[in-house]
Parts: C-alpha cells; structure tokens; sequence
C-alpha cells in the first residue's frame, strides 16, 4: 500500500445553469431526447477560463494550511498549448517557485495524477502535492453533434495528497490503453494534425468529436474485465467496495455498473443528472462531494474507475 492520504478537498461549481430545455433550442432536440440519451438534466456554464476555475477549487482544498510543494494539473484541455495550464493555476494561486506541471489522459487525468502523486510521496519527494481538475467542457461543444453537445458540463476539483501512518492509501491502480479506439472520441485541432495552416484544417477540428454508442460498447466489457481482474487479484469481491466512484460518461455508462458490474446502485456515486459529463473534473469532483456529503468514511474501500480518450480504461482502489 502506498501511504497516502487526502486532507483537503475543493470544488469549483459555476453559478449559471444550462437546463436541457435550454439546450434544446440549441441542438434542435427535445428535452425528453437529451434527458433519456444522456441522463443529464442540467449542466454547470462557466464565465471562467480553466486556471481561474482549477484555482479557486485549489483555495478551498488548500484552505488556511499553507501552500503545497508540488501542483499537479489533471485536466483534460490545456487553457493553451505553451505554456503548461499549471503555470497559470499558480498564477492565480498568487504563488513562485513551486513545481508544477500537467498530468494528460483526458478523463482519466485526476486516477493517473493520484497515482504519480502518491509514489512521489512513497519516495520521499515530496510530502504536500495539490492535485486539480478543471475543464471547461462547454465551450468545446459541436451542436451539430447533439449527443455529445448534450453531454457536456463545467467544473473544477482539488485535493490535497500528503502522507500518512495509518493504514490508508492506494491498494491497486492500473491502467490499460487501446488505440483501436483513437478515432471514437477526438478534438482534432491545436496540435501538430489539423495546425492552422494546414490547408485539411476546417473549423469544427477544433470542437468535441464522439461516437457515443461505440465506445460504449467498446469500453463496456473492457471496464468489466478490468473490474473483475481487479478484484481477483487483490482478494476482494464486489461486496468488499464500499463506495464506486465513476467516470460521469453518461447516465447509460454509470446504470452499466449495477447493471452489469454487479455494484449496488446506492454504492455508486451518480451525479450526472446534475452536472454532466465534466471531462477530467469528473471523478475528483465526485469524489470531492461523496466526502463532503458523509458517503465515504474513514476505511471505506473506494474504487476510482473509468474511460478516456484513447480508448483508455483505469481504476484505482483506496484505502481511507
């Protein structure tokens, strides 16, 4: 077990609301359409750029015990692509000299950072890393993709990570990647690919791209068998769980998990009615309000699980 534990949290939820009435309008769909191909019935809009958003979720879990030695960004779209998005979350923080840099695998970002956090932490590194999610998933939104447009919402997340002697910390993490699913969930802009000058390049390269109904189906027996692996080797049965805390992909891929995986679904952690899909904000924000509302505990058994663009499947085991 790496000895790790979280002694902060901070959310950042913007205030303006976008029901799926509204969006409706902006899609050319019903509200009942939205609502029962996404399950999401609202979604956060922010006014705020993503440094803005991730530092004030970093305020909160930072709150008066003095500033972390180490800041990991776990965000899914950079604020720009030089220089790292974890430059100008310290900007904000009002902080100088502090390492930081940014931690990229799109939804998966937040399980990948933790990870890397913890280890840094086992090796003696460092022993106070603030971890932050935030992605802007609004703003990249194609409405000529009405599925996907309808999926998207605003957030920010933070904790802080230090170490501990209890025993508590991570239990299993693990991670898999599959480029057969490369061309299923895209933003083809702002790189190398589609560069401005390039004469392919059109303007929707540079909005959110998904087939929602491949990856599912190509991520659900994956996340399944990764599960099952999971537990297998580590001695556990679904019973041994107490709290799950998905990836918000969509209503469909959250049911997936009392459905198929066997998870009671008062043990899985559901917020996408109201928040949607938050791109990398969405497990640590998850995370953050489960705490917050009292639904995990102290040695609660917690699994962090979901998919990411790639296709990528990742779930990580934690001791509290």
């Amino acid at each position: 077990m790496l000895k790790v534990k979280i002694t902060g949290t901070g959310i950042y939820l913007p205030p303006k609301i976008e029901t799926a009435a509204e969006l409706s309008k902006k899609i050319n769909k019903s509200e009942d359409w939205i609502i029962s191909r996404t399950g999401v019935n609202e979604r956060r809009i922010s006014d705020l750029d993503v440094d803005m958003m991730g530092a004030i979720a970093c305020k909160e879990a930072i709150s008066n015990s003095g500033p972390p030695d180490l800041i990991i960004n776990a965000s899914g779209v950079p604020k720009q692509t030089i220089p790292d998005t974890s430059v100008f979350i310290q900007k904000e923080l009002g902080y100088s000299g502090i390492p930081s840099f940014s931690v990229h695998s799109t939804c998966l970002s937040f399980l990948t950072a933790f990870n890397i956090a913890a280890n840094l932490i086992h090796n003696q590194q460092y022993k106070k890393i603030l971890i932050v999610s935030s992605d802007r998933g609004s703003i990249g939104r194609n409405f000529l993709e009405p599925e996907s447009s309808a999926l998207l919402g605003d957030a920010a997340a933070a904790i802080i990570l230090e170490p501990t002697v209890e025993q508590a910390g991570i239990v299993d993490y693990r991670m898999n990647t599959f480029p057969e699913g490369a061309d299923l969930t895209v933003v083809r802009g702002g790189g190398t690919f589609r560069h401005p000058d390039n004469p392919k390049t059109i303007n929707s390269d540079n909005y959110f791209s998904m087939s929602g109904p491949k990856v599912y189906k190509m991520a659900r027996k994956i996340v399944y068998n990764m599960i099952y692996k999971t537990l297998i080797d580590n001695n556990l049965k679904t019973s041994d769980i107490d709290v799950l805390v998905p990836h918000q992909a969509s209503g469909t891929a959250i049911k997936a998990y009392s459905k198929f995986g066997g998870f009671p679904e008062d043990k899985v952690i559901n917020i996408i009615n109201q928040y949607g899909n938050c791109v990398s904000a969405s497990i640590p924000l998850a995370l953050c309000k489960a705490i917050r509302d009292s639904k995990i505990k102290s040695e609660n058994n917690v699994m962090l699980v979901g998919t990411g663009a790639g296709l990528s499947v990742a779930s990580l085991i934690i001791k509290f």
